[in-house]
């Protein structure tokens, strides 16, 4: 059968396409086959047969028949998948190794946070004859998930940024999230894979020391890094003998030097020549909310807002009281999903505020609301936040802004 490719959205361009129904808690995707149908749509998958149309397929349950064709065509493919995942940084090694691969090679990547059971599909199905490389970005916020999607993708190669505190909800406890995110590695030697390792790390380390891997890191490592400076950006050395390279990056924060060493560990691997490697880093601007720094016409602005786990936080809060910015000002939303972890982690945070010496704090959510500090404003949300900011203009400082997704903090920019 011979289409235009693959969309589940019927709002979108399905002329020769072929749709697939998925269906969700709040809506039927079948019920909208006879529209996709008058539209063009090629062909139309769905699994109920009360809405079949003339061109369409009936299955048992359209997302797994989604999932096998990915399959399916990731294995009629040439391209080596490597599949990415970790608590934090995945996002942006991921946006960075496709830089660097991408000035020697035919890549593809995940496009925005399309990172599971729906988006890993969708992304492989986007692959073509002339793709060499798809760096497949792998979210998990419950044990299995990362096996199941390995399943789909079939990686060749691996990359675990880190392990940290995240989603505990789901996980149960944090060596819950170690089995977790350690499901790559597992399918990976089972199925003669290769990783690209942080050699920092003694748990990734321990756990890989039994597959064909790559490591990076600060010493006795393939690839070796440090940081030449922090403010306002990272600027990094690295060399498999020597630090004999110099790498120019547009991230503010410590905690990037690693998913940068990644990076670079994956140009390494794939023979990109350091020049361009430098070139790929340096030319990289974060967007979405992620490690972005924004110049207002009244303050500088390090948005962060695109997520937030107890072990990302710390590490964003520690590294932007090293840039030693005037006036700073923090404004921090909840860290969802943590369960009964939450309000000590949450507490954890204001401590590490107190520690920090923080005097201009703004939190915001219920989570936060519940800590014990006196002298921080307290908002319930971030609408609530946003009609503060108005009335009370900050000017002439550094703020710095982090909360998980479902905060939107994003939207205080305008105000700021």
């Amino acid at each position: 059968l011979d289409s235009d490719g693959i969309t589940i959205d019927s709002r979108e361009e399905v002329k020769n396409k072929i749709f697939f129904a998925l269906s969700g808690d709040n809506f039927n995707g079948n019920t909208f086959a006879a529209e996709v149908t008058k539209k063009g749509a090629k062909l139309c998958v769905i699994d109920d047969a009360n809405f079949s149309t003339g061109n369409s397929i009936v299955v048992p349950n359209v997302l797994k028949a989604l999932q096998k064709l990915a399959t399916h065509h990731r294995k009629e493919t040439q391209a080596t998948v490597i599949a990415v995942t970790g608590t934090n940084g995945k996002t942006t090694t991921k946006e960075l190794m496709s830089r660097v691969l991408g000035s020697n090679l035919n890549v593809i990547y995940t496009k925005g946070n399309f990172n599971n059971h729906i988006g890993v599909p969708l992304t492989l199905l986007t692959i073509n004859a002339k793709m060499q490389i798809a760096i497949i970005e792998m979210g998990a916020n419950h044990s299995g998930e990362i096996s199941d999607l390995c399943k789909i993708a079939l990686p060749n190669i691996g990359i675990i940024t880190n392990i940290g505190v995240a989603h505990l909800e789901g996980f149960g406890s944090f060596e819950g999230i170690i089995r977790a995110k350690t499901e790559l590695y597992t399918f990976l030697k089972e199925n003669s894979g290769k990783v690209i390792v942080n050699g920092n790390d003694d748990i990734l380390s321990s756990m890989s020391n039994e597959i064909p891997r790559i490591t990076y890191g600060t010493v006795n490592t393939n690839v070796t890094g440090e940081i030449i400076k922090y403010k306002p950006t990272l600027e990094i050395a690295w060399g498999r003998n020597n630090l004999d390279n110099t790498c120019h990056s547009n991230l503010y924060g410590k905690y990037n030097f690693f998913n940068i060493m990644a990076a670079i560990s994956a140009g390494v691997f794939f023979d990109v020549p350091a020049s361009d490697i430098n070139n790929a880093i340096s030319s990289y601007i974060p967007n979405n909310n992620r490690s972005q720094k924004i110049k207002t016409d009244n303050n500088l602005i390090f948005l962060d807002a695109y997520n937030a786990n107890p072990t990302s936080m710390d590490s964003a809060l520690t590294s932007f009281n090293e840039l030693s910015y005037d006036n700073p000002v923090y404004i921090l939303g909840d860290m969802l999903e943590l369960g009964d972890y939450s309000k000590a982690e949450h507490q954890e945070i204001i401590n590490l505020l107190i520690r920090l010496k923080a005097e201009k704090v703004i939190l915001i959510g219920e989570n936060f609301n519940k800590t014990i500090e006196l002298d921080f404003l307290k908002f319930k949300n971030t609408d609530e936040t946003k009609d503060y900011l108005k009335n009370n203009k900050i000017t002439n400082s550094s703020i710095f802004i982090k909360g998980s997704r479902g905060m939107k903090l994003e939207v205080l920019v305008e105000d700021l």
